[in-house]
């Protein structure tokens, strides 16, 4: 049984693409044959990237500098993109980063508008440019990556806990609507993985409770069914 993945001449959008998950999403579809466009906001990271990814000197990559935070920006830079390059998408990877830490209690409103811009509506409008090319080639793959949160909310993360939930429900409820149409949308949980990202949570939590990096490194280790950290990106 051939279980080797084949992504010639599909193409593939990935948020957040020039660090941690991301990446390494980028990397592996690029191995495996995908024309890969990157979203993200270091335009001379993203040039340095694309010269990492494999080409089998077919594959056509490129990027698209935009910043989630802003979603109307992300959206027209999308649009500008697509019309400029004619070009069709079977694949989104929904990635970008967390919002800051901290007790939802306290929270201001703007927090809370922030994260649901960085990631809900974000990923919605992708989704309102690129749905219609899906529905012409009556294929799509739409997979987002969120947290293990949405199973079980994080301590100290209330910000970031709220936005998952929402985020796998949108998520859960266009899997129903496109699902005819031959579009997936599935959502992806991962723990603790050792990304930028998870370093700025680690710095936080040692502040707080007055305990070494080391120390709470080693605590979500404990977590993790190997016992060992998490693989870096």
């Amino acid at each position: 049984m051939n279980n080797s993945l084949d992504f010639k001449n599909k193409n593939i959008l990935i948020g957040g693409s020039t660090n941690g998950i991301g990446w390494a999403s980028a990397q592996l579809f690029s191995k495996n044959g995908g024309n890969i466009t990157l979203i993200a906001r270091n335009e001379d990271l993203a040039i340095d990237r694309l010269a990492e990814l494999d080409n089998n000197g077919e594959q056509l990559h490129n990027y698209i500098i935009a910043d989630f935070s802003n979603p109307n920006e992300l959206e027209q830079q999308l649009k500008n993109f697509v019309i400029k390059n004619s070009i069709e998408y079977d694949v989104i990877i929904n990635n970008t980063g967390g919002p800051p830490s901290g007790e939802l209690a306290k929270a201001t409103t703007e927090d809370l508008l922030s994260a649901f811009n960085l990631h809900l509506i974000s990923y919605h409008k992708i989704l309102g440019v690129l749905l219609a090319g899906m529905k012409n080639k009556e294929s799509g793959r739409i997979i987002n990556i969120i947290s293990t949160s949405v199973k079980q909310p994080l301590n100290g993360l209330g910000v970031s806990n709220t936005i998952r939930g929402a985020v796998a429900n949108w998520a859960k409820t266009l899997a129903n609507e496109l699902g005819p149409y031959n579009i997936t949308v599935n959502n992806v949980l991962p723990g603790a993985t050792n990304t930028g990202r998870l370093q700025e949570i680690i710095k936080n939590k040692a502040t707080k409770l007055n305990l070494s990096e080391k120390e709470i490194e080693n605590q979500m280790a404990s977590q993790v069914p190997s016992k060992k950290n998490c693989r870096t990106y």
